[in-house]
């Protein structure tokens, strides 16, 4: 665990936003823990393809009964998600941000970019936002700006490579495969070339680091320190899903896991609200309705518009008075 009574030299180093950004920000529920309580996301699993194994992952397309990253019950094709948008905006107005984040990695997909272009163009008010290894972000950040993408999560477990080689078992790099260090070597470098760039071109930052004990767990402030360098807005430290090559490691327990927070909130804000969310989740954080019934899913949407109804009223009265 991480040691304590460590110095901050600089405690914030994030950038200055501007009001739409800001905006943004406070109706993102995974980077504002008061807008999770009010505003929703969607997800669209159109990113089937990842260039990366990771020793805790297992990806499925085909899972309707579990609740994690790496799995959905369908992959969308770009038309596809644009209609699933249209309709679920409609019926839930209170989804503000349209994220991709799998089931593999977004950029080793051009259906993301096609998915983004469709959703900017038609809904131009809704924040878009991306998940990512990292790996292509370098060489993918211009198309990132093109499509309007302006939240964008990196997930970062090791920012040395030696316990990053632990982590990960290949990477597929410009048609090549990478093990080991060699392979860890280039993930971290493109990593941390990718954050800075994106942060300078405007883009705001949150970084998912999976809580992994016995590999990363005192590595994980020194992943803080480099994020405060660099800027990033907001960490989020995962504790590690037990499965895939990792399936007989102890995950963290809550105190763990706080305690490694508390050790990153000094140097870098922490989210504390994530619920390690599918590939294909829509609704509040806390309400997946992708896992819900349609009984369930009606009786949402009706309390939604009523509360609509009440909205217009009272807007429609404090005119009139005025």
């Amino acid at each position: 665990m991480p040691e304590k009574n460590q110095t901050v030299e600089n405690p914030d180093n994030s950038p200055e936003y501007g009001e739409e950004l800001l905006r943004k920000i406070a109706e993102h529920p995974c980077y504002d823990k008061k807008a999770q309580h009010k505003y929703g996301r969607i997800h669209l699993a159109v990113a089937p393809k990842c260039n990366i194994q990771c020793n805790f992952c297992v990806r499925e397309f085909d899972c309707v009964n579990e609740s994690r990253p790496g799995v959905t019950s369908k992959v969308l094709s770009p038309q596809e998600a644009l209609e699933k948008t249209r309709q679920i905006v409609a019926d839930y107005p209170f989804i503000k941000v349209v994220g991709i984040a799998g089931p593999g990695d977004p950029l080793a997909n051009d259906a993301t970019f096609e998915t983004f272009e469709l959703i900017k163009n038609e809904f131009p008010e809704l924040t878009l936002c991306m998940s990512t290894n990292g790996l292509l972000l370098p060489e993918k950040l211009q198309e990132i700006l093109r499509v309007g993408v302006s939240t964008l999560t990196v997930t970062v477990n090791a920012i040395d490579p030696e316990i990053q080689a632990k982590i990960v078992d290949h990477i597929v790099y410009h048609g090549k495969v990478y093990r080991g260090v060699e392979a860890a070597e280039i993930q971290v470098k493109n990593q941390l070339e990718g954050i800075k760039a994106a942060i300078d071109a405007g883009l705001v930052l949150k970084v998912n680091t999976v809580l992994i004990p016995g590999i990363n767990d005192r590595h994980v402030v020194e992943i803080a320190r480099k994020l405060n360098e660099l800027g990033v807005y907001i960490m989020n430290v995962m504790p590690l899903i037990n499965q895939g090559a990792f399936a007989d490691l102890e995950p963290p327990t809550a105190e763990e896991r706080k305690a490694v927070q508390e050790a990153c909130e000094p140097y870098v804000m922490q989210m504390r609200h994530c619920r390690q969310c599918r590939a294909d989740a829509y609704g509040l954080l806390a309400q997946d309705m992708s896992q819900m019934s349609e009984e369930r899913r009606k009786i949402i949407k009706i309390h939604t518009k009523e509360e609509m109804e009440k909205a217009r009223e009272v807007l429609n009265k404090n005119g009139k008075a005025e």
